[in-house]
């Protein structure tokens, strides 16, 4: 039998999925494709496999390993490695089922018990009401007291006290809104998925879809100041850029290289003021911050605030769960409109107007 390769047996599963017709089986093709996919480069970076007929026991044991260590660094949920699990396994077996290989390597015994245990509605660390808003109390002060002739420490205190109160009221996941490393899928939230006018910003959900999640005035009036602080020169900048000055300026190299500009030319700009500056002016949207480097923020947040909860600082998922079970959100509409031109105006119209909602 001739090699095939993981990526083209991908390729014909997505393509016998999606002659289902049916708008749940393209909806499902279209998940699962960005998933296998994904898997796909990991095996052949990180395991050296690109033949199916390689794949092995082992391999799913490393990416089950895999799935388990950015559940613990705060980058999926439980619930979103169990579900990428799935996705191969099923994979695996029509390859089985069809004789590709003669056995699916993800259903021997052991593999999958390192998956992460999805916590019930009681588990894991939940905001209590007092770290909230002690932590809340903190970032805010530190926001009103900003020194208004320091422009990036301006900027830092008012983008702690948004991500803090963004975090505390809306139930939004570490990953919906910050950048996960090596996931093409979750770039971070961008100022274009806000709807400061319904209050609403635009998320990838944990199933894959564009979910609406409502912005509370808590949560709204202090995103929006930051906003306004910031002025972001594109709709695609993130909510919460990275300040790693190497990443902005790799992202400015490349998007400027993109536009016909050559290395000396690039250099050349890049020596006349710093990447941030040089992002700004040309419009170039940096990287958005990580989940990691978020949860490093709230560490050292929470250490400076003394707030804690049973000794351990405040998550990102522990906001969530802090919330309880009521449901803020919304499959978005798929006629979602993009921000207008008035956009800056109108919100810094309903700022004003709506003060007293703090």
């Amino acid at each position: 039998m001739s090699e095939v390769s993981v990526a083209d047996a991908v390729d014909a599963y997505l393509g016998r999925i999606a002659t289902g017709g049916s708008a749940e089986s393209g909806a499902y093709a279209s998940n699962a494709g960005s998933i296998l996919r994904r898997w796909a480069d990991w095996l052949e970076d990180e395991r050296g496999v690109t033949s199916i007929f390689a794949l092995g026991e082992d391999d799913l044991g490393a990416y089950v390993t895999e799935l388990a260590a950015r559940t613990e660094r705060g980058e999926y949920a439980a619930s979103t490695s169990g579900t990428y699990f799935a996705v191969v396994r099923a994979f695996l077996s029509w390859c089985e089922s069809g004789g590709i290989i003669e056995e699916n390597p993800a259903r021997v015994d052991g593999v999958a018990e390192a998956l992460p245990a999805e916590e019930d509605g009681d588990g894991g660390q939940a905001w209590s009401p007092e770290a909230r808003r002690a932590l809340e109390a903190h970032v805010e002060r530190r926001a009103l007291d900003a020194p208004d002739d320091d422009r990036r420490e301006r900027l830092g205190r008012l983008r702690e006290y948004a991500m803090v109160a963004t975090l505390a009221h809306t139930g939004i996941r570490g990953a919906e809104l910050f950048r996960v490393p090596e996931d093409d899928r979750r770039q971070g939230a961008r100022w274009k998925d806000v709807d400061f006018y319904a209050g609403t910003v635009c998320v990838l959900g944990k199933a894959g879809r564009h979910e609406d999640v409502v912005l509370p005035a808590p949560a709204r009036t202090p995103l929006r100041r930051y906003w306004i602080a910031l002025d972001p020169p594109t709709p695609d900048w993130p909510l919460f850029p990275t300040r790693h000055a190497p990443s902005i300026a790799a992202r400015v190299r490349e998007s400027l290289e993109e536009r016909g500009l050559d290395g000396a030319e690039v250099e050349s700009l890049l020596a006349s003021r710093t990447a941030i500056e040089l992002a700004r002016e040309r419009a170039i949207a940096p990287p958005a911050i990580t989940t990691e480097g978020a949860r490093s923020i709230l560490r050292r947040l929470c250490g400076d605030a003394g707030v804690d909860v049973d000794g351990d600082y405040l998550k990102p998922r522990g906001a969530r769960r802090g919330l309880g079970d009521h449901p803020r959100r919304r499959e978005a509409s798929p006629s979602r409109s993009p921000p207008r031109e008035d956009f800056r105006e109108r919100s810094i119209a309903v700022v004003e107007s709506d003060e007293d909602e703090v």
